[in-house]
Parts: structure tokens; C-alpha cells; sequence
């Protein structure tokens, strides 16, 4: 490595620092307002219909959105600078939610609120169109991640990552209620327009630095679905990774169907709302843990026993219609959240090329949250038609009450127990397979991913462009200072 380079190590460090500090602030604020308005809506229809159907439909199209556009997400992830993504997803959620708006003042709420007529789907659609282009920005966040921090800090990374997010939930929890509580769906669309456009405006001043990404002549398409299937078969063990959580979401869409119908039975939209935020410091928790302490050295095993104590509490904690053994046992699941997600995102950052980890990332997120809308579709009319009648009935008191008490929801408390149950049996199934100690072995091995940002530090002009505000002291390279032809680029981004 160059004198020249050496010297610019402290602009680049800082630049990273700076860089990697203001996304996360910048997704922190994203990911609030587009939850924010996404929970707003299902508690809106739930309050104004008593319809655990329309709460499902409202989950389920949002994964199945969610679903349908993550690998055209992590193609352009990888085609184009994280930084420009980014503001590409804050201008279409800003301009979705702007439209939905219209719809909100051109439209009465009986209109908007009717399953059977169009203006239901076509308002709904539009806002969760608006929250779903946050996975674009999402997807950009985890191989920032790989672009910004070195490979031994990664699963610490994600673990704020998961911070972040815990953050974002617990204020949304709490003013989507109160929002809706107390000033209704028109101006929670307005607090939502503002928040998006005001995170556009801080993009533009924010920096990463980072080369352009290198031409695959292999994807010539929006989808690149053969590049994310080379780049997921190119690591053993990683396609049995992806359909484990794809398995893990499967039984999570029965929770995300169920979850806001049961909170709503106990308590008010209000009370709802703060429970919820309450619980989701258990997010908060759960991110720090693996920002301070990572995830050891076998962060899928790590994985495994994350999920099993998921599936344990979910079956758990609605057992009795008691609303201290359902908050506290949604805080203890929120809260293993984060490591089961830093897990599989730190194992990706590891064991797949840089160049493709958008494309893995989008594939895995496809094939994810595919599956938590079949469980919501399914799921939601089981319990609503079958289920929660049966748990009303003498039959379902006299053969499930011994376990399940006495209450509304009991017909929700028996579908969460069966599904928990599933997830604790697969995932000790899981240990015994030869896909858990291949990958296990991989990620052992595999060397550090090297990330085009390194290259910022070769090139004068990025350099320039990329830490204009870390000083105006910086050196610049010269031709002189440029590094011989086969020297390999040097890591030189710091935590």
C-alpha cells in the first residue's frame, strides 16, 4: 500500500464512521414513518371493521409484496450505488403515500373502509406499496454493512442494525395508536408525507463512500434470478439457511395475522399501541446484546438456538387470557429477533462475493416473506370462520380450557400454541443436518469479502466526492502514488 493511501486511512475511517452513522439515522426515520403508517392502517381497519380477515389481508399483501419485488431489489442494490437506492426508495414511498392521500380526501372513509368495493384495495395497495419500497433501502443498509465495516465487526454491525429497527417499532407502536386514537387516518397520511420527504433531504447531504459497482455481464435483466441462485448454490449449506428462515416465516405469518386482533380483544387501540411499544424494547435489547457481545463464533448455530426459544415462547405466552403473560412474553420474542436476523445476515456478509450479496440478500427476502402471507391468508379465515368458533363452543371449553383458560381469544391462544411447537421441533431437527454442519464449516473458512470500498481510497476523484465534509485537509493521490497494478486493494475501513 502507497504512502499516499496510508495517509489517507484516518479520512477514510471517519468518512466510513460518518457515513455508516447517518444511514442508520436515515433508515431509523424511514422505517418509522412507513411502519408508522403501515400499523396505523391495520389498526384502522381493524377498529372501524372487527375484522380479523381484513387485518390478515392487509399483512399477508404486504409480505406478498414484499415477496414479489426483493430480488428486483437486490439486482438494482447491486447495479447501482447504495446512496442512489436509497433516495430512489424515499422518493416512491413519499410519492405513494401522497396519492393515498388524495384517495383519503376524494373518498369518504366508508368507501376506503368497504372489503367488497375497489377503493379498500386501492388504498391499502398504494400505502403498502409505499412501506414495501423500504426493503430496497433495507436490503442497500445490509451490504453497507459489508461496504463499511470490516468482517470481524459485522455480526456487531448488524446487531445496531437490529437496534435501529427495535427503535423504530417502539415509536411506532406508540404513535400509530395514538395517531389513530386521537386524530384519525387523514392526519396520520399527512405526518407520514412530511417525515418520508424530510429523509429525502437529509440523503442528499449524506456521503458513502464507495466506487461504482462493477458490470456483471452475466444479469442483463431487472431480474436476475440464475445470479441469485449461482450466487446462493456457491455456498453450501446457504440454500438450507434461506429455506430454514423461509420455514421460520412461515409459521411467523400466523403471529403476524393474529397478533393485532388479540393485542385489540385485551385492550384499546391507545393502550394497544403503548403495550406493543412496551414490547418492542425487547428489540432494543436484543440489537444491543449483539452490538456489544456479536454473535460467537458460529453465529448458525446461534441461529438455531434463537429460534427454538422463539418457538417456546410462542407457544407460551397465551395460554392464559392475561394481559402481563402476553406483553411480557412478546417483549422476550421481540427481543430475539435482532440475533436470529444479524445471524443469517452476518453468515451472507461472510460466505457470498460483495458483487452479488444484493441479489442474495433480495432472493432471501423473497423467498421469506413469500411464505408469512400464505400463513396470513390461510390462516386469518381459519381462525375467524373454524378456529375461534370452535374455542367458543362447549366442545372446544371442555377439551382445550384445561389448558388454554377461558376467554375471546382462545381459538388464537390454540393456533399460536401448535405453531410455536412446530418451529422448536424443525429447528432441533435442523442440528442433525448435513447442510448445518457444512455451512458451519464454510463460514469458518471463508476468507474476509473484500468491499469496493477500499477502492474509494485508489481513486482521487471518489475520494474527493465521497469525504468532502471529513476535512478539507485530506491528501490527494497522484499518478505517482497509485499502487503497482498487482498489488491487491487493502481493507481500510474501521469501526
Amino acid at each position: 500500500m502507497s504512502d499516499a493511501v496510508i495517509t489517507l486511512l484516518p479520512v477514510i475511517e471517519t468518512a466510513a464512521r460518518r457515513a455508516f452513522a447517518n444511514v442508520l439515522i436515515n433508515t431509523l426515520v424511514a422505517n418509522v414513518t412507513t411502519s408508522f403508517l403501515w400499523f396505523a392502517l391495520t389498526f384502522w381497519v381493524y377498529i372501524e371493521t372487527r375484522s380479523v380477515l381484513a387485518t390478515g389481508i392487509i399483512g399477508g399483501a404486504y409480505m406478498l409484496f414484499i415477496a414479489f419485488f426483493s430480488m428486483v431489489f437486490g439486482t438494482l442494490v447491486d447495479r447501482h450505488r447504495k446512496h442512489a437506492v436509497m433516495l430512489m426508495s424515499s422518493v416512491v414511498s413519499a410519492v405513494a403515500f401522497a396519492l393515498a392521500g388524495m384517495l383519503y380526501l376524494l373518498h369518504p372513509e366508508s368507501e376506503l373502509l368497504n372489503l367488497g368495493g375497489p377503493w379498500f384495495w386501492l388504498f391499502s395497495g398504494i400505502i403498502l406499496l409505499g412501506g414495501v419500497i423500504e426493503q430496497l433501502r433495507n436490503i442497500a443498509l445490509s451490504t453497507t454493512v459489508t461496504l463499511l465495516i470490516p468482517e470481524d465487526r459485522r455480526a456487531n454491525a448488524n446487531g445496531l442494525v437490529g437496534t435501529v429497527q427495535g427503535i423504530a417499532f417502539l415509536i411506532t407502536s406508540v404513535f400509530s395508536g395514538l395517531a389513530i386514537g386521537f386524530l384519525g387516518m387523514g392526519w396520520t397520511l399527512i405526518i407520514a408525507i412530511v417525515a418520508m420527504a424530510l429523509t429525502f433531504l437529509h440523503l442528499l447531504f449524506v456521503r458513502i463512500p464507495e466506487s461504482e459497482p462493477e458490470h456483471d455481464a452475466s444479469a442483463p435483466g431487472a431480474l436476475d434470478f440464475r445470479g441469485s441462485v449461482a450466487a446462493i448454490r456457491a455456498a453450501p449449506g446457504l440454500f438450507a439457511l434461506i429455506i430454514f428462515s423461509t420455514f421460520n416465516n412461515l409459521i411467523g405469518g400466523v403471529y403476524m395475522a393474529l397478533m393485532d386482533p388479540y393485542g385489540l380483544t385485551l385492550f384499546n387501540a391507545q393502550t394497544w399501541g403503548f403495550a406493543l411499544a412496551f414490547s418492542s424494547t425487547g428489540f432494543l435489547i436484543g440489537g444491543a446484546l449483539v452490538a456489544r457481545f456479536g454473535l460467537g463464533k458460529k453465529p448458525v448455530r446461534t441461529l438455531l438456538f434463537v429460534v427454538i426459544a422463539m418457538g417456546v415462547l410462542g407457544s407460551l405466552f397465551m395460554l392464559r387470557e392475561w394481559w402481563p403473560l402476553f406483553v411480557i412474553g412478546m417483549w422476550l420474542y421481540m427481543m430475539l429477533i435482532p440475533p436470529a436476523e444479524a445471524a443469517e445476515q452476518t453468515v451472507i456478509q461472510k460466505v457470498v462475493p460483495f458483487r452479488r450479496q444484493g441479489r442474495v440478500f433480495g432472493a432471501a427476502s423473497a423467498m421469506e416473506a413469500a411464505s408469512a402471507p400464505i400463513t396470513a391468508f390461510l390462516i386469518a379465515p381459519v381462525a375467524e370462520f373454524l378456529i375461534i368458533p370452535y374455542m367458543r363452543s362447549d366442545e372446544g371449553q371442555h377439551r382445550w380450557g384445561w389448558l388454554l383458560g377461558e376467554g375471546e381469544a382462545r381459538g388464537i391462544a390454540l393456533i399460536c400454541l401448535f405453531a410455536g411447537a412446530i418451529i422448536v421441533i424443525v429447528a432441533l431437527l435442523a442440528f442433525r443436518t448435513r447442510s448445518y454442519r457444512t455451512l458451519s464449516a464454510l463460514y469458518a473458512k471463508a476468507p474476509e469479502q473484500e468491499a469496493a470500498a477500499s477502492d474509494v481510497a485508489l481513486d482521487p476523484v471518489a475520494a474527493r466526492g465521497g469525504f468532502a465534509d471529513a476535512g478539507s485537509g485530506a491528501a490527494e493521490l497522484t499518478a505517482s502514488d497509485e499502487p503497482d497494478e498487482g498489488e491487491p486493494p487493502q481493507r481500510n475501513v474501521t469501526t
